[in-house]
């Protein structure tokens, strides 16, 4: 099976429960962007409650005129300080935050440009951690619609031909801050840094900080 998604920020765990059943991955690069997604924020859990981390993006007012892939992130804002502050204040006593730690602050440091190139660092990164070593393709056109099975004119072209006529599975928007855990999928609980109860629909750096090596194996 072939998974159709944006690109998200630091994607929810839900995602990557997804990912384990896919034997491809086609991320959307020809789409205009949507606010209030998970193409630019993502959920953690403080000692607060839940938070969201937003990245800003340039001309925000515009910003749904712009393909996403095409979008550049506002950094005269200092969100990056801001989003590692709280990563380090909610997850440094955690397992594994640590190990992880310096990974991701490289990538904050390199400062993409565009927010696609940002979330496709960070995807890259997740998917060595969970070691899922998919084929990855980005769109050529945009298809408001795709058919049950990847046809060759939509078949990109760094994708294998041996994925022709592969099953798709289009969840673009599937998953979204009002619906970070859709009913057709429930994830089994793992211990969080904040309790006592367990909270759906987080990031899945929470599940990575919380369980390392091993957080694959609540994905199943």
């Amino acid at each position: 099976m072939v998974l159709l998604s944006e690109l998200h920020y630091h994607p929810p765990v839900t995602f990557f429960a997804e990912l384990l059943r896919a034997d491809g991955l086609l991320l959307e690069a020809q789409e205009h962007y949507r606010k209030q997604t998970y193409r630019n924020r993502c959920l953690i859990k403080t000692a607060q409650g839940v938070q969201p981390l937003t990245v800003p993006v340039v001309d925000g007012n515009r910003s749904e005129k712009v393909k996403t892939s095409a979008l550049e992130i506002d950094y005269s804002q200092n969100w990056i300080h801001r989003h590692w502050r709280t990563l380090q204040t909610a997850y440094g006593n955690s397992p594994y935050f640590e190990y992880y730690a310096d990974y991701l602050h490289d990538i904050y440091q390199q400062k993409p440009v565009l927010l696609f190139d940002l979330n496709l660092r960070f995807l890259r990164l997740l998917l060595r951690c969970f070691r899922l070593p998919l084929p990855l393709a980005f769109t050529d056109e945009y298809f408001a619609h795709y058919p049950a099975t990847l046809l060759a004119e939509q078949l990109p072209a760094s994708f294998s031909p041996h994925l022709l006529a592969t099953p798709l599975l289009d969840r673009r928007d599937w998953l979204t801050p009002k619906n970070p855990e859709p009913d057709t999928l429930t994830l089994r609980p793992y211990p969080q840094v904040f309790g006592p109860g367990f909270e759906p629909g987080l990031s899945v750096l929470d599940l990575l900080f919380s369980q390392g090596p091993a957080a694959s194996q609540y994905l199943l």
